[in-house]
């Protein structure tokens, strides 16, 4: 479901995700509208589901998580038991951020952080390997991130 959005509720949007914590007075500012009719847009937003929610947004290094790793994991099965499997024990998991359905030679790719290299092979031995179904782990650890954002281009 795609929502149809005029150039006020773009720029809305635009602010949000740069600053959620952004008092609706000075929201209603930057965007030229009254606080009231600026609340009632953001209402509508989070109504339709375009809003999701607002969050924190921590750094990996300053919170002990210098480590990302990509990881693909090739499951011995593709039914919907075997992928529900896999997806309902992957939720609880603190150390994967990321997780998503794959079409191609792999199954899923993970978004893993970790703390040091001991704590990597912890992750990968005794987390990702016992997951229900998986007979493939392959990992790519990343040297440095050049561009990371939650930032769609509204």
């Amino acid at each position: 479901m795609t929502i149809e959005l005029d150039s006020r509720d773009r720029a809305i949007l635009r602010i949000l995700q740069a600053d959620g914590r952004i008092t609706n007075s000075d929201l209603a500012e930057k965007v030229h509208l009254s606080p009231s009719a600026c609340l009632r847009r953001v209402r509508q937003l989070e109504e339709s589901g375009l809003i999701r929610g607002y969050a924190m947004i921590l750094d990996d290094k300053i919170a002990g998580f210098p480590g990302t790793a990509f990881v693909f994991v090739t499951l011995d099965q593709q039914g919907r038991a075997s992928l529900e499997g896999f997806e309902q024990a992957v939720q609880n998991l603190p150390e994967i951020l990321e997780c998503h359905l794959l079409a191609g030679a792999h199954d899923y790719l993970m978004r893993v952080i970790y703390r040091d290299s001991a704590d990597f092979e912890r992750i990968h031995t005794d987390i990702i390997t016992q997951l229900p179904g998986v007979t493939r782990v392959q990992s790519t650890l990343t040297l440095r991130s050049i561009k990371k954002s939650s930032a769609l281009p509204v």
